[in-house]
């Protein structure tokens, strides 16, 4: 095989992989959203992964505390491979699969972030990473080659590059990363703008195992309809996606508390305002705000 097959094959692999690769990669858009929320709301994003997946996790975690483009304040993101005395010593005492878990139960906090990389989605330490990373109360998300994958089935929602070549896989997670950290800064500004609130709980419609934490106590009951939650957030702000897209529906002060932009994207839930609607009782189109 001469220097240009080699070089045409590789690209035609790619190439075969990037329209399918678009379709899952639009779920980015909300990611980002719910990333940028819970990073500037004080939470954390943990990121790990093995060889060439861990240096494309410690490469996000660079552009999340430094910067993608332009300057902005640091995010709080860990990529846990990157800790050698700690990843050392913990594979040393209690075996390599424990080398992230332990220090996802360490780190982690209820409704951080953790993100796992892998080409194959079936690392045994990325698998009990998972679990740690469940039963801490983590949102676990994951950048996996094709599904279904063990790595997937564990996380509550997955980006799976549609290819059977790991070199293609790879390459675009490193646009997944990119992605991501682009979809992080559109969504800031706006987040800023918001009053300070706690993160949200996931959207039901992408977490379908995700298990909530305890509804807060009912606030009061709003009067003259001026506080009802019909679709849109506390104080306008819908973070709705369709499929995954559409980060923001908008954000504003109106009195029915509908966002600037419209409404919200599919498979939601209401807030807890207005009419002693519960926090998971469907009744339009777009999650909101508790």
């Amino acid at each position: 095989m001469s220097h240009h097959d080699t070089l045409d094959a590789h690209l035609s692999g790619l190439a075969a992989a990037l329209l399918p690769y678009r379709r899952e990669a639009e779920r980015l858009a909300g990611w980002g959203t719910e990333l940028a929320w819970t990073l500037a709301r004080g939470g954390r994003l943990l990121v790990a992964g093995n060889g060439g997946s861990a240096a494309e996790a410690q490469h996000l975690t660079a552009e999340l505390v430094g910067k993608l483009r332009d300057d902005r304040e640091p995010l709080s993101a860990i990529a846990l491979h990157a800790e050698t005395s700690a990843l050392t010593a913990i594979g040393n005492d209690y075996g390599y699969d424990e080398v992230f878990a332990r220090q996802v139960r360490a780190h982690g906090r209820p409704d951080d972030i953790l993100l796992l990389m892998s080409t194959s989605g079936t690392s045994t330490n990325l698998l009990t990473a998972a679990q740690a990373g469940r039963d801490t109360g983590l949102r676990c998300w994951a950048f996996t080659g094709p599904a279904p994958n063990p790595l997937a089935d564990l996380c509550h929602d997955v980006l799976a590059v549609p290819s059977p070549d790991s070199q293609v896989v790879q390459e675009l997670h490193l646009v997944s990363t990119h992605l991501l950290c682009e979809y992080v800064d559109q969504a800031l500004p706006l987040i800023r703008q918001l009053p300070t609130a706690s993160v949200p709980a996931p959207r039901a419609g992408t977490y379908a195992r995700w298990a909530p934490p305890a509804p807060r106590a009912a606030e009061p009951a709003a009067h003259d309809g001026r506080d009802r939650h019909d679709g849109a957030g506390r104080d306008g702000l819908v973070l709705a996606t369709v499929d995954g897209v559409a980060p923001f529906a908008g954000a504003g002060q109106h009195a029915n508390g509908h966002g600037r932009n419209g409404h919200a994207g599919t498979n939601g839930h209401a807030g807890t305002n207005g009419n002693g609607h519960g926090r998971n009782r469907s009744t339009g189109t777009g999650w909101v705000e508790p």
